[in-house]
């Protein structure tokens, strides 16, 4: 069953895709688009459906907040469509110029991202109507971006806050370095987190510093449990996070509660 949903938030419309031919998506993604910018491209498994979203609106740039597969999967196939420019970070345009492998459950969730070039960011990206600055935040990946407009208090967030109480990581995640990046977005005026998976259209910033409390507790925990000699899985099995065998069977471990204590270990 595959979803299309589309979103007003002001002038910010929003659309919902999810792909899921045996059933419910596994999750979905959301693409935004704001007076000529698409940030984020959703994912290749619903490419027609994205082409055929915005079709006959005004496309002159595209935006991307990392390179993975569910916010890049369309980046060329709408740069082709649209004759538009691709903007990221340098990290996010060597991913896409070389292209990168992805596993059997990205593939099945989302597709593989075509190969792009992406070109660099401008410290504004100014549109008719607005002025879109980038801000680095690794954590999540190293090329992680998100784009802020102060003027009318927007985030287009990436995957910088997905929730309050995140469950999981994936094996190649920061954790110290999420935590800087969420202070560092909370020195900013914004109200409206415009999240990939998650979007929360008001009082969003009071949400993402109760993430960055989470986080900040959990790696307290994980750094005493540490100072006291417990291993990794007796970290885990102390934290009590027993919810996540699905997701860790479904992705070969790549994704689990286990890669948060992990990451947080290495910190």
């Amino acid at each position: 069953m595959n979803i299309k949903e589309k979103y007003n938030f002001d002038e910010v419309v929003a659309y919902r895709f999810g792909f899921g031919p045996l059933g419910p998506p596994l999750m979905s993604v959301f693409l935004f688009y704001l007076d000529g910018l698409v940030i984020d491209t959703a994912q290749s498994n619903m490419e027609k459906y994205v082409i055929g979203a915005l079709k006959g609106k005004k496309i002159e740039k595209v935006l991307l907040t990392h390179h993975h597969e569910d916010h890049s999967g369309n980046a060329s196939a709408i740069s082709k469509h649209f004759n538009v420019n691709i903007y990221g970070h340098s990290i996010t345009a060597d991913k896409m110029e070389k292209t990168f492998k992805i596993h059997l459950y990205q593939s099945y969730t989302w597709g593989k991202s075509g190969r792009a070039s992406v070109l660099p960011l401008p410290a504004v990206i100014e549109t008719g109507k607005y002025k879109i600055k980038p801000v680095h935040t690794p954590g999540h990946s190293k090329d992680h971006t998100v784009y802020l407009e102060e003027n009318h208090g927007w985030l287009f967030s990436g995957d910088l806050y997905l929730g309050e109480k995140i469950k999981y990581f994936r094996s190649d995640e920061k954790f110290k370095d999420q935590i800087d990046s969420i202070k560092t977005v909370l020195a900013y005026d914004f109200d409206a987190l415009f999240c990939a998976h998650n979007p929360v259209p008001e009082k969003g910033k009071a949400r993402l510093v109760k993430k960055l409390s989470f986080l900040e507790e959990l790696y307290g925990e994980v750094q005493r449990l540490c100072l006291k000699g417990y291993s990794e899985k007796a970290i885990v099995r102390a934290l009590g996070n027993e919810k996540d065998k699905l997701v860790k069977f479904v992705t070969f471990g790549n994704v689990s509660f286990a890669q948060m204590v992990r990451s947080a270990m290495k910190s």
